[in-house]
């Protein structure tokens, strides 16, 4: 569109030189250049943008973008389309739609692959719209594509109260299965059970092994969905049902660990991983296809909807780190434009 701006405002990491932390407070708007489409991509003017646990992983020099994607931090996005890219024609200019990108999401305006986006779905904002893409991806591609989960069955998450968390529970319990969901205070279980779960677990004053085999009568749960790695594999195993399938998304607690694996072979289970933003924007389509043929009904009827703990302005992204740093949120958090 010949009315698009020149520039625009991004957040930027920008670490002063002999810093030794990576605090919020290295997120500070800059001006860039506005992108241009590309083929099969489309330009949304940033409506609001997720904040994930990726987000601070780059921030503190954890988790750099893959290859060829831009270095400002956001993962998911809705907003309005302003531009298509040489054989884009999914969408039309000025759709509402919610995508999941490499990175380039805390800005005013920022690429998605045609693909990798989906229309907003009716009856939600676009503040819940862009709580949507990362959370829902991962837990579709990772609780029901990779764990299986099945009606009737069994999934046990840790951090219910987490974006990916409270999306687990909702979406498990919309299939007809059972959740037994860990948090970190009483108040936060008590969340999660609002949520739907049918048991929650305060990890600091309980043993979530023997609340999960006792929530299921001795049997365990069928699918673990897990972020902490760290000590917490060995219990998996130990809490998992057999022939369960524990999928790792994230080790806050450490890569390493060193665990007992004889339960592996006893319990017959699988024990598998992965990750969303390397993944080919091909690979992502399959993802969104599946969602906007299972889930997004889901979301129009009412049935589940994205949880939202807080919003704020772009330029206060630092703040919004804060927010996700803190032990205190129950939810997304969303920087709005």
């Amino acid at each position: 569109m010949s009315d698009l701006p020149q520039s625009m405002t991004a957040i930027v990491i920008r670490v002063p030189a002999g810093a030794a932390e990576r605090g919020p407070e290295v997120l500070v708007p800059e001006m860039r250049p506005v992108p241009v489409a590309g083929r099969g991509e489309i330009l949304l003017k940033v409506a609001a943008a997720g904040i994930n646990r990726p987000d601070v992983m780059q921030r503190i020099g954890a988790y750099p973008p893959p290859p060829g994607a831009p270095d400002i931090p956001g993962l998911e996005i809705s907003g309005a389309v302003v531009a298509l890219g040489e054989a884009s024609g999914r969408f039309r200019i000025g759709e509402k739609v919610c995508g999941l990108v490499p990175g380039g999401g805390y800005a005013e305006y920022a690429l998605v692959h045609e693909t990798n986006a989906l229309p907003v779905p009716a009856g939600l904002t676009m503040v819940e719209a862009t709580a949507l893409p990362e959370t829902f991806f991962t837990v579709w591609t990772n609780v029901f594509e990779r764990g299986g989960l099945a009606a009737g069955e069994t999934l046990l998450v840790h951090g219910g109260t987490s974006g990916i968390g409270t999306t687990a529970i909702m979406l498990a319990k919309a299939f007809g299965a059972r959740v037994v969901a860990t948090a970190g205070s009483d108040e936060k279980c008590a969340a999660c059970r609002r949520l739907g779960a049918d048991a929650a677990v305060n990890y600091r004053a309980q043993d979530f092994v023997a609340e999960t085999r006792s929530a299921t009568d001795g049997r365990g749960a069928d699918v673990v969905l897990d972020m902490v790695g760290g000590s917490y594999v060995e219990r998996n195993y130990q809490a998992a049902a057999i022939g369960g399938r524990i999928v790792q998304i994230a080790f806050l607690e450490g890569p390493t660990t060193r665990l007992d694996l004889r339960p592996l072979m006893q319990k017959r289970l699988i024990h598998t991983g992965s990750t969303l933003r390397p993944r080919s924007p091909e690979e992502k389509a399959l993802i969104a296809n599946a969602l906007l043929e299972n889930v997004w009904p889901l979301l129009e009827a009412g049935r589940c909807k994205p949880l939202i703990d807080s919003t704020f302005p772009l330029h206060e992204a630092s703040k919004a780190h804060e927010r996700i740093d803190s032990p205190d949120h129950i939810g997304k958090i969303v920087l709005t434009l």
